[in-house]
């Protein structure tokens, strides 16, 4: 008997089928953020990153242009198990030499690389924005900014990846959720809380006035507690994206970054709250430490919580997941690896856990008895399912950093 053959037969005495699990976990879409590979610079500025992020550390081998960044994005997919998606920014549009269009000027043809990378590996795009970065952001201000001329560039710029998005959709054949996030806001206590939210408000109104087939394109309006030089006010704060989200249903999605809240809140509570009221929902995976610091996800309690919301809100068609970290101090092939994998193992937890027999326990008032099969399914030998589910997907359920150090000595350090 096999390790496999063994753990099968101790999760069917829970009810579980892990074959059935494995499948199911092979057709979920995880969406793989391209700016891990390059600390988010994108390739239409010089400048460094502004809007209230940051990336720390200087690790070798950072993807300088764009054939660079696909090649490594490409590396990493091939030691990732499961259905992938693409997330681009739009500060990673790709202009032939001498080309050069801004933000507000965007056009499809300036991503058809993506384009052409995705539908040759069978995957769909997820777009964002960049409202951050650039010489128009205004006083740090964008989509509420008081300046009528820096208000209506940036809107500009929402409609023209709401065009962009939807060429993605239409090139791929699935849909893309395309994300509006902006780092507006004050490093100290505002005079006027209420005026950049009314601006906020009537350029999200403006951008998505563009047409556009909500089965095609999913707009998503994302909060932020606070940033680097935005401690004491956002604009788009948790109040104001879910309101405006729950306002407009049939134009766009809330979206919510674990982030993106305060230490003490979980997403995971948030996502069966959310799901009694909207039809959809999206999500940005990351871990903070203290902040929005955006470390590489790992397989910890929140990462198996989120997980393990969507699984037993029996909403896998209902939660658009994507990955949002980066950190430079570390191989970056292997951030994205170790965030991809962590992701999906939560993923196949969820699907090996017994939550319609525990859901019974809670209904019958029998919490003690509730309690002890939590407690016990925690010591399941899930290792082994994952490592089936590796083989079934043609990866290594371990010993994949061998492969990356090598792609970093043949291929990173060459990069000077």
């Amino acid at each position: 008997m096999t390790r496999y053959e063994s753990a099968k037969e101790i999760y069917a005495k829970y009810g579980i089928d892990t074959d059935a699990a494995i499948a199911k976990c092979k057709e979920i879409p995880v969406t793989l953020h391209c700016w891990q590979g390059d600390d988010v610079i994108g390739f239409d500025h010089d400048g460094g990153l502004t809007g209230g992020i940051q990336t720390t550390g200087n690790y070798p081998g950072k993807a300088r242009n764009p054939e660079e960044l696909l090649a490594d994005m490409d590396k990493a997919m091939s030691l990732m198990p499961g259905t992938k998606k693409v997330n681009v920014h739009a500060c990673y549009a790709i202009f032939e030499e001498g080309e050069f269009a801004d933000r507000d000027a965007l056009e499809p043809k300036h991503f058809q690389k993506w384009v052409d990378f995705a539908k040759e590996r069978g995957m769909g795009i997820d777009f964002n924005p960049t409202f951050f970065s650039h010489p128009k952001v205004k006083d740090g201000l964008t989509l509420s900014s008081p300046d009528e001329e820096t208000r209506k560039f940036w809107v500009e710029h929402g409609k023209a990846c709401i065009r962009i998005a939807n060429y993605f959709a239409e090139e791929t054949g699935i849909p893309c959720v395309m994300n509006i996030w902006i780092g507006d806001g004050f490093k100290d206590v505002p005079a006027d809380r209420m005026g950049p939210r009314m601006r906020y408000k009537q350029s999200i109104d403006e951008i998505l006035s563009e047409p556009y087939d909500i089965a095609k394109v999913k707009p998503c309006v994302e909060s932020k507690v606070f940033g680097i030089g935005v401690e004491a006010y956002t604009a788009g704060s948790a109040e104001f994206t879910l309101s405006y989200a729950a306002m407009n249903k049939d134009k766009c999605l809330p979206l919510m970054d674990n982030g993106h809240y305060h230490p003490t809140e979980v997403v995971s509570d948030k996502i069966p709250a959310l799901l009694t009221f909207f039809p959809e929902v999206a999500l940005h995976v990351t871990r903070g430490i203290r902040w929005d610091s955006d470390h590489v996800v790992v397989l910890d309690d929140e990462t198996k919580e989120i997980a393990q919301e969507i699984v037993r809100c029996d909403a896998l068609d209902r939660v658009y997941i994507a990955l949002d970290f980066f950190d430079a101090s570390i191989n970056r092939i292997s951030a994205w690896v170790t965030g991809f994998r962590s992701m999906q193992k939560a993923l196949l937890n969820a699907l090996c856990t017994p939550s319609a027999a525990m859901k019974e326990l809670q209904d019958s008032a029998q919490f003690s008895r509730k309690m002890v099969m939590m407690e016990d399914c925690k010591m399941l030998p899930i290792g082994d399912v994952w490592a089936e589910y590796c083989r079934q997907c043609g990866v290594d359920a371990d010993n994949y950093y061998d492969e990356i150090e090598k792609y970093e000595n043949e291929v990173l350090l060459k990069r000077v």
